[in-house]
């Protein structure tokens, strides 16, 4: 580990004042966020490949690896994106990993046959974990520790609104008459022209972070960018900034091996440990919902009504944690999440299970359930994870444990499709248990960051 000397970057970043420029920040990286969709898009489409053209095959291995073959993507996305973008910066990192992204969604809307398709899924799922990555964890270079986890409660509560509006869209092409061959493939257009406008703003309004440009040792960059900051705030504000009153730290320069030793290993398991909670609840529920509700007896529009009403619930649930994600210590609020989940999860299965339910009723428990698991996304992937590691292992650490956090999920689905064969309720049950173990593991090893500043925490050889 090298130490250097830099430009108090981080006191000069956390002591200023909320601005305009906080704000453009927060909605550069929050419409990229929004508009990046493959995920989004996933359940509807599979609903399409397996209920209307039949590309997919109930209870067939290649159903299962819809899923399984995005995640896999994904994993090997957060694994080499993360370390890539420690080495080359945040905003060269997010360029690349969009431009990637919006290619494979353009060639995924074109698939000749569904072997293509997976192939292109398998893409798009490497770059869109590459992608969220740098997204989520650079941001916290950008704000405050007093206030960093609403800053990234925000980001993810307008990136969140992607699910139901993709759901809504997909309601809106089912009821228009577009034939369903066609419907797919628009679904991955829209995404892709949204991306192409998302990459345009962050190449014009993004800087680099001056924090990462410190700890490769780029220190009069680093100073320019601040600089430019401190004045824009100035004259946006009218006033002048408050003096810094934190001395220095020194930047540290770890290296990646750094993750698996000493401080920075309880993190590691930590963070994958939450992460691995959220990829299998969040994605079986977005991928399965349509089918599981088709399971449960209603037509492929029924089941793509009720999923869309429920992932409303979404971004109320990121509405709700923005609000209180500063008030709560974030080893508290992941446990009190991961507890809610399990009670929703245990109470629509048996209420699907038994019949306990109408159509409204099945749409208000999938809107509870939508809700508590999206407040527990936005603290695992937008802050809680994110936030725990030093700038020049940010990106690296964060990746490693996305990683790590979607292996579970590349056997999961397999479980998902032989519990939904039998009974879709199972699946409720299951996602409740596994919202179980992830609270015992945050109880024993769960890590305190709340108001912490970035160097603050990087200090990882001083008691953090």
């Amino acid at each position: 580990m090298n130490t250097i000397t830099g430009a108090n970057i981080g006191p000069r970043l956390d002591r200023l004042p909320n601005s305009s420029w906080h704000t453009k920040m927060w909605l550069t990286v929050a419409f990229a966020l929004l508009v990046c969709w493959s995920n989004g898009i996933g359940g509807a489409v599979q609903n399409i490949l397996l209920n209307e053209i039949h590309w997919l095959e109930p209870g067939s291995t290649l159903l299962a690896l819809w899923g399984t073959t995005y995640t896999v993507g994904q994993l090997f996305g957060a694994l080499i994106g993360g370390p890539i973008g420690d080495k080359i910066g945040r905003k060269k990192s997010i360029i690349l990993y969009e431009c990637l992204h919006i290619a494979v969604m353009i060639g995924a809307a074109f698939a000749p046959n569904i072997y293509v398709l997976y192939v292109l899924r398998l893409a798009q799922g490497f770059a869109l974990g590459a992608l969220l990555v740098v997204l989520f964890a650079g941001f916290t270079e950008y704000v405050p520790g007093r206030n960093r986890g609403t800053w990234s409660s925000r980001t993810s509560f307008i990136g969140n609104w992607a699910h139901p509006i993709c759901n809504l869209i997909a309601f809106m092409l089912i009821a228009s008459g577009m034939s369903m061959d066609l419907n797919w493939r628009v679904e991955f257009m829209i995404p892709s022209v949204l991306s192409i406008i998302a990459t345009l703003f962050l190449n014009a309004k993004l800087p680099e972070s001056p924090r990462w440009l410190e700890a490769q040792g780029r220190i009069e960059e680093a100073d320019a960018i601040m600089l430019r900051i401190e004045q824009e705030i100035e004259a946006s504000t009218g006033h002048a900034l408050p003096p810094i009153t934190d001395t220095p730290a020194p930047i540290q320069n770890l290296a990646y091996t750094a993750l698996f030793s000493g401080k920075l290993l309880r993190r590691t398991i930590v963070g994958s440990l939450v992460l691995i909670g959220m990829n299998t609840i969040q994605y079986t529920l977005m991928n399965w919902m349509p089918s599981l509700m088709n399971g449960l007896g209603y037509n492929t529009s029924d089941s793509q009504f009720m999923t869309m009403f429920g992932l409303f619930g979404a971004p109320f649930g990121i509405f709700i944690a923005s609000l209180i994600m500063d008030k709560l210590p974030r080893k508290t609020m992941g446990m009190l999440l991961l507890a809610g989940m399990a009670i929703l999860g245990i109470a629509t299965g048996v209420a699907t299970q038994m019949n306990l339910v109408n159509l409204n009723g099945l749409i208000a428990l999938t809107f509870a359930l939508n809700t508590i698991i999206y407040m527990y996304v936005c603290y695992a992937s937008a802050v809680y994870v994110p936030e725990m590691w030093p700038t020049s292992a940010k990106l690296s650490g964060s990746g490693f444990c996305n990683a790590v956090g979607r292996v579970s999920n590349v056997l999961f689905p397999f479980a998902v499709t032989a519990l939904a064969a039998q009974s879709p309720s199972y699946v409720f049950v299951l996602l409740a248990a596994v919202a179980g173990v992830i609270f015992v593991g945050i109880a024993c090893l769960g890590v305190e960051t709340r108001g912490e500043s970035v160097e603050s925490i990087g200090q990882v050889d001083e008691g953090h």
